[in-house]
């Protein structure tokens, strides 16, 4: 527990300088993050980041990243837009399972792909959020934080039903709707020191519905270390593993914001 916390005052002293500068710098840090993230997926399924298929994948995760304002030069630079680059990722590892005669598989390329999709969309609306305002990404890392927290300490204090043993044996039903209660309270108070500028029904609302997805992002990661068979995504933050053990619920949270056109 003390190095989980050390972990954690040091990784949010790094973390929060480029939260408030934004721009280009936090821009970098996200493309830096979702490097790692990806390369931690990649580790999973016992593929490497620097091979030919996982830079050809990290091309199309770059593809997904790259905000909205630099896509518009990209498409005026290339006549290109970042989807078609994306698309021409999936082609070349299509190939690329013919050219080594399936060493690297359909399933193989399937998986990078999707994984592409996953982290790229995820770390690309903390991006977008972040040009729109500073407030609303604060929101959603406070309501995925208390979400957890509350989910932690309610299901400690009186958990009793399993939400979902097979994935995560030690998560509760009683600590599902604690998180949600604790993501409540923490966006209503948020709210009143710091004006949204949004109807407290609809913040009420998108607040349970966020908390859940932030949840189920966290129980997405769960069942893929449950199904490769490794405690943590990684081992770059002693105490906590690795940046998908930290961002898995935020991942699901910043596009689904979007979705609901809250941001």
């Amino acid at each position: 527990m003390k190095q989980r916390i050390v972990t954690g005052i040091i990784a949010a002293a790094l973390f929060i300088p480029f939260l408030i500068i934004g721009g280009i710098p936090f821009t970098l840090l996200m493309y830096v993050l979702a490097t790692i993230g990806f390369q931690e997926l990649l580790k999973m399924k016992g593929r490497n980041l620097w091979s030919l298929p996982g830079l050809i994948s990290l091309m199309a995760l770059y593809a997904f990243m790259l905000p909205n304002k630099w896509s518009d030069l990209l498409f005026e630079w290339t006549g290109y837009v970042k989807v078609e680059f994306a698309f021409l990722a999936v082609i070349l590892l299509l190939i690329h399972t013919v050219v080594v005669k399936n060493s690297f598989t359909f399933d193989d390329a399937a998986f990078a792909i999707l994984s592409t999709l996953y982290i790229g969309m995820g770390f690309f609306y903390l991006i977008e959020t972040r040009e729109v305002h500073l407030a609303f990404l604060v929101y959603a890392f406070l309501v995925v934080w208390f979400t957890d927290s509350g989910a932690y300490f309610t299901g400690r204090k009186i958990g009793k039903r399993k939400l979902w043993p097979e994935i995560s044996p030690k998560k509760t039903v009683e600590g599902f709707v604690g998180g949600i209660i604790w993501a409540i309270g923490i966006a209503l108070l948020f709210d009143y020191f710091i004006d949204l500028n949004k109807p407290v029904l609809l913040l009420i609302g998108v607040t349970i519905v966020a908390s859940i997805f932030g949840q189920m992002g966290d129980l997405v990661e769960s069942a893929l270390k449950r199904h490769f068979n490794v405690k943590d995504s990684g081992t770059i933050l002693p105490g906590h593993g690795g940046i998908l053990d930290r961002f898995d619920s935020i991942l699901f949270v910043m596009p689904l914001l979007h979705f609901l056109h809250f941001i």
